[in-house]
């Protein structure tokens, strides 16, 4: 149970947050990488209020990262191994949205970002 928690956590991070938070690790694995791929684009599009010229180009860069991490999701590797694998996913997503997005719209995603993460080590600590 430890073990899939902490694989929630490493792909909270790597998912835009928000499609992890939502879903057990069942589910997730459940997903395709398109389905996804949208989630997180709807979610983006939503809260960060996109152009619809910046939403296309977010849901292929969702997708490709969506793809990338999908064998991440699926294998059996220890959770070390997947979370320094999902967290080089992660740096280079953020290399990439960054590109897409304003300054502000950047800065509106890293705070949300880490306002998941707080809920999430809330969620692990009220668990224990």
């Amino acid at each position: 149970m430890k073990k899939l928690f902490s694989l929630i956590t490493v792909l909270t991070f790597t998912l835009f947050i928000g499609s992890v938070f939502a879903q057990t690790g069942a589910d997730l694995k459940n997903k395709t990488p398109e389905q996804r791929a949208q989630f997180q684009t709807e979610m983006m599009t939503t809260k960060l209020e996109l152009s619809p010229d910046q939403t296309s180009k977010v849901q292929a860069i969702n997708l490709k990262y969506a793809q990338k991490m999908d064998p991440i999701i699926k294998s059996d590797a220890g959770r070390f191994s997947k979370f320094k694998q999902a967290k080089a996913l992660l740096k280079e997503k953020d290399t990439e949205l960054k590109g897409v997005f304003t300054a502000d719209q950047f800065k509106q995603y890293q705070d949300f970002e880490a306002e998941m993460r707080d809920k999430m080590k809330e969620k692990k600590e009220a668990k224990q």
